[in-house]
């Protein structure tokens, strides 16, 4: 947590009908979202040096915010464990969570092949399979453009007028969608689409390698196709 501290007032800071006052409720705002964006459930004492406040406000105002999420309108709930903070959803919607989850497709991880690959098609396109090899220096790259297309990353955008006409390919929709772009001016540069394939690399889930996938081999969640 930084040093740096908000110091708001320290006091019960409750209005005439015993509610709480405009300093609480600013305090219980950024209660909610320090342990809401917490990597690590926060201590008492770490809020409370955070805030610039005593661990009584701090305490107060936890106990207030819990007491918010009572309602049976409010789908989470602040928890103390362990002497520390934490959001949870409310065991009662379990079972909805569960079925919108497997209602929804798994979040796309690249391999690093599959983001040069990728990166090429952005920067080139429309471009071939040959032209993308002769730029990355690989000898093949067939595998992992049938992934990026069958992820509907990249799509094809005809054929090219020279000898064999081979075919080229565009990136999509979706693409932008997937690295929060509004259109392709908006493209990071490569030394940023770099870094964001390194932060994005992940054995769970991890696509696009260089090899096509065995004939028959079973589908699972990790995904070696490419």
């Amino acid at each position: 947590m930084s040093d740096r501290v908000l110091a708001f007032p320290d006091s019960a800071d409750t209005d005439q009908d015993g509610q709480p006052g405009l300093f609480a409720e600013k305090r219980m705002a950024v209660l909610e979202a320090v342990i809401f964006s917490a990597e690590e459930p926060p201590k008492l004492s770490q809020l409370a040096l955070g805030l610039g406040v005593s661990e009584q406000a701090v305490k107060s105002d936890l106990e207030s915010l819990m007491a918010s999420y009572e309602s049976e309108a409010r789908g989470i709930e602040l928890r103390a464990v362990g002497g520390r903070y934490r959001i949870y959803t409310k065991a009662e919607h379990h079972e909805a969570i569960r079925a919108f989850a497997k209602s929804t497709k798994p979040r796309l991880r690249l391999s690093m092949p599959a983001l040069e690959t990728l990166a090429v098609v952005a920067y080139r396109q429309p471009v071939t399979i040959p032209e993308i090899q002769a730029i990355r220096g690989k000898t093949s790259v067939g595998g992992v453009i049938h992934t990026l297309l069958r992820h509907k990353l990249v799509a094809t955008a005809g054929r090219k007028k020279v000898i064999g006409r081979p075919m080229r390919y565009k990136t999509t929709d979706d693409f932008l969608i997937h690295f929060g772009l509004n259109n392709l001016s908006e493209l990071p540069t490569l030394k940023e689409m770099e870094d964001l394939g390194r932060s994005a690399l992940e054995d769970d889930g991890q696509i696009a390698s260089e090899a096509e996938p065995p004939s028959g081999s079973s589908h699972s969640r990790k995904d070696p196709a490419g």
